[in-house]
C-alpha cells in the first residue's frame, strides 16, 4: 500500500502505525518515512497530542481496531478511511469503503488497496506488479557469526515447519523427508522457529553440518537479515514465508484450498514465490470442513520445485 501511495503521491509522507514486532519489517521499506509504535503509544498519557503533532491529513484503517479508531477520531485527522463492515468505523470514520473480504476472490494485498479509493487510487494491480512495490531496500546487516553459516557453493534453504497456530501446517514428518531427499551437495538446510516452537519440533531433525538449527537463536531483525542472504524458504502461510517472498527469494508456500485461508487470498507475493496445494478441488475444503489435505503434498513435489531454480 505504501508503494502504491508513493506511486500516485511521490511527495507524500507515510507514517506506519504498527505493533512492536512489525517494526523490523516495516523499516526495510523505502516507502515508509516514519514508524509509530502502537504498543508504546497506547500507554502514553498524551497519545492524542502525539498524533496531532504529526499533522496528518489522512488515516487509513487497514487492520480494524476499535481503540485506534476512537483515538484517531479524537485527534480530528481530516480524512479517516475505514470499511463499512465495522460498526466502530461507521461511528469514527468519515470515509467508508464497501467491500467484502470473505466473499472476494482477490488477494489480501489487492483487497487492502480498495481502501485507497477515497484518495482517487482505483487502479487494479496484478500481484506481479505488487511484488515490485515492497521497497525493501533498507535490509539489516547480517552478523558475522551468522554470515559464516551461509555456504556460497550451495543453495541455502530455510525450512520453517511451525506457524504458532496461524496456519494449516504441512507436518514435521514431511519436512524431515524433504531434508532427506534434497541432495546434500546442492543444498544446505536451516530449520527455523521460536524457542517455544522448538519444544514442538523436538528431536525431529538430526542436526549436523548439512542441517543446521536456528531455532530460538534469532531476533526478528537477525532472521530478516539471514533470509536476505539465503536462497529460499519453505513454510506454510507464515510471516517468514511472506518476508522471503518480499525479498525476492524462492519462497514456496504450502496451503490448503479452504476459504478463507486458501492461497488465492494469502499466497506469498514475490517475483520468485509460489503456493502449493494438494488438490485445488478438495471436497472437504470446499465444504468448509477441517481438512488435512495439506499434509498430502508430496515432499518430492517440493524437491522438484527447488531443483527448478529459475
Amino acid at each position: 500500500m505504501a508503494g502504491v501511495i508513493k506511486k500516485y503521491y511521490p511527495s507524500s509522507k507515510i507514517i506506519f502505525l504498527g505493533k512492536t514486532y512489525t517494526k523490523p519489517v516495516v523499516e526495510m521499506s523505502k516507502f515508509v518515512d516514519e514508524f509509530i509504535n502502537w504498543d508504546e503509544l497506547q500507554k502514553a498519557p498524551n497519545a492524542i497530542e502525539v498524533l496531532r503533532n504529526l499533522k496528518a491529513d489522512v488515516f487509513i484503517h487497514v487492520f480494524p481496531n476499535k481503540a485506534i479508531a476512537r483515538l484517531i477520531k479524537a485527534t480530528k485527522i481530516p480524512l479517516r478511511i475505514g470499511t463499512f463492515g465495522r460498526l466502530h468505523h461507521i461511528l469514527t470514520c468519515n470515509k467508508k469503503v464497501l467491500f467484502s473480504r470473505k466473499k472476494s476472490d482477490l488477494h489480501e494485498s489487492q483487497l487492502n488497496l480498495k481502501l485507497l479509493s477515497p484518495l482517487g487510487i482505483t487502479q487494479h494491480f496484478e500481484l506481479n506488479e505488487l511484488a515490485t512495490l515492497y521497497g525493501f531496500e533498507k535490509k539489516p546487516s547480517l552478523k558475522p557469526e551468522l554470515q559464516h553459516l551461509i555456504d556460497p557453493n550451495r543453495f541455502n534453504l530455510i525450512l520453517h515447519p511451525k506457524s504458532k497456530g496461524s496456519a494449516k501446517e504441512w507436518g514435521l514428518d514431511n519436512y524431515l523427508e524433504l531434508t532427506n531427499l534434497l541432495p546434500k551437495n546442492q543444498f544446505k538446510i536451516f530449520i527455523s522457529g521460536t524457542a517455544e516452537e522448538g519444544n514442538l519440533i523436538g528431536n525431529t531433525f538430526d542436526f549436523d553440518e548439512n542441517v543446521v538449527s536456528l531455532i530460538g537463536k534469532l531476533s526478528l531483525t537477525d532472521f530478516i537479515a539471514f533470509i536476505a542472504k539465503t536462497d529460499g524458504l519453505v513454510a506454510a502461510s507464515t510471516g517468514p514465508l511472506h518476508i522471503a517472498a518480499a525479498l525476492n527469494k524462492k519462497a514456496i508456500g504450502l496451503y490448503a484450498p479452504k476459504r478463507p485461508i486458501h492461497p488465492g487470498r494469502w499466497k506469498p507475493v514475490g517475483q520468485h514465490a509460489q503456493a502449493v496445494v494438494f488438490d485445488d478441488n478438495c471436497e472437504q475444503c470446499a465444504k468448509g470442513f477441517d481438512c488435512g489435505c495439506i499434509s498430502k503434498i508430496e515432499p518430492q513435489t517440493i524437491v522438484n520445485l527447488l531443483l527448478n531454480q529459475d
